[in-house]
């Protein structure tokens, strides 16, 4: 281009401009222009390499800053771009950003791996579901996973014993071909060997030629005590098995713990319903409750009413994640109704009724109160 353009002229942006809406035209310019989209269109060409120098400028502070000051003296040709994929290099981020990776014909400006490089295996994920007791003192739980691992027949290689992968004779072993598409050189994964670089004339009978088998795994995992549903543990190691020689993958343990009858658990904190006597809230009483480490009695006071807490510190759960802390046990004490009673018991409870001057019949004085709030005539303005 002989003459350059305002750079912000070409993305079609005032000077005033926020970084996102000069990325925003920018994206607009760079998939309408793209050479993808206009095969031999040197003035599409142009116009791209044009609104990549210009975003080139305009996304970066301190050349914006020197291009608002001096023009293109100030930048001196610092955004300029001799091709696409010196375009692709510069901003494979934001083109992976735009199209879901390195552009429509992709790849550039990221180093691809090479074919027979080491890969490191998969990841697996499997549910464990752990008794109660797993989170009191913690244990070791066995569970079998299907992985993939090397082959013993063909030691990973895939071919048959006594033969060898062979350099694939369309790529060369790059594992990708190239198409010239006007001054761009495309890459697309090589379709003899599907990107491996090799190809195997006879198979091992085993694994089929993909240098790995399908085993059931068993593995022992030791279970931390103060371990919670929803909680993930890591195994290394025992995922896939990488390609190539490289690094087996991890298994992941999403763990679900039991209930913890009679208990409701709320993190390393236990609670626990205490069902008691009116006799016994009145009057006090001593109560057995259970306990993570057995049975165990709390004292009820006299006129304990209901819903009081009365909390066991110390005596919840292990902290998975601190030692030698554990969380409390919370009574909640619920006074307990009859729902019959025999003679000696009614006849008690009448003659409390009337020790206590207690008039079943009598209108409760808040139904009073209440009604009165509703009847009262409104206040005048006045007043």
């Amino acid at each position: 281009m002989s003459e350059q353009r305002d750079y912000y002229e070409v993305l079609g942006v005032e000077r005033t401009a926020s970084g996102a809406e000069i990325k925003r035209a920018y994206r607009k310019l760079a998939m309408k222009y793209h050479p993808d989209k206009n095969p031999g269109d040197t003035e599409a060409e142009n116009r791209f390499k044009e609104a990549a120098e210009a975003y080139g400028v305009l996304s970066d502070d301190e050349k914006r800053q020197r291009y608002d000051q001096f023009g293109h003296a100030g930048v001196g040709g610092a955004g300029g771009f001799n091709s696409a994929e010196d375009i692709f290099s510069n901003f494979g981020d934001i083109f992976s950003e735009f199209f879901g990776g390195g552009g429509f014909g992709g790849g550039f400006g990221r180093r691809r791996q090479a074919p027979n490089a080491p890969r490191r295996g998969e990841d697996l994920q499997t549910d464990v579901s752990v008794p109660f007791e797993f989170a009191v003192h913690g244990g070791t739980q066995t569970i079998t996973i299907p992985r993939s691992t090397t082959c013993n027949t063909c030691d990973g290689s895939g071919a048959a014993p006594g033969s060898s992968p062979t350099t694939c004779a369309r790529c060369q072993g790059r594992g990708v071909t190239t198409i010239q598409q006007g001054f761009m050189t495309l890459q697309t994964t090589c379709r003899a060997c599907g990107g491996e670089g090799t190809t195997i004339s006879d198979p091992c009978k085993d694994c089929h030629g993909r240098g790995t088998t399908r085993v059931e795994e068993s593995v022992d995992v030791r279970i931390p005590a103060g371990i919670d549903s929803g909680m993930r543990m890591r195994i290394r190691g025992k995922g896939n098995n990488g390609v190539n020689g490289g690094p087996a993958g991890d298994l992941y343990l999403q763990i679900h713990v039991q209930a913890p009858d009679p208990f409701e658990r709320e993190g390393i904190n236990l609670h626990l319903r205490v069902p008691i006597d009116a006799a016994q809230a009145a009057l006090g009483a001593t109560v057995s409750i259970p306990t993570l480490d057995g049975e165990t009695e709390i004292k009820i006071h006299p006129g304990t009413q209901h819903g009081t807490r009365i909390p066991l510190t110390g005596q919840g759960l292990p902290d998975v994640n601190r030692k030698n802390r554990r969380g409390d046990i919370i009574a909640h004490i619920h006074l307990r109704v009859p729902e019959k009673l025999s003679k000696a018991q009614r006849e008690a409870l009448e003659a409390y009724a009337k020790a206590s001057e207690i008039d079943f019949k009598a209108k409760h004085a808040l139904s009073d109160k209440i009604r009165n709030l509703f009847n009262r005539p409104p206040k005048s303005q006045a007043e």
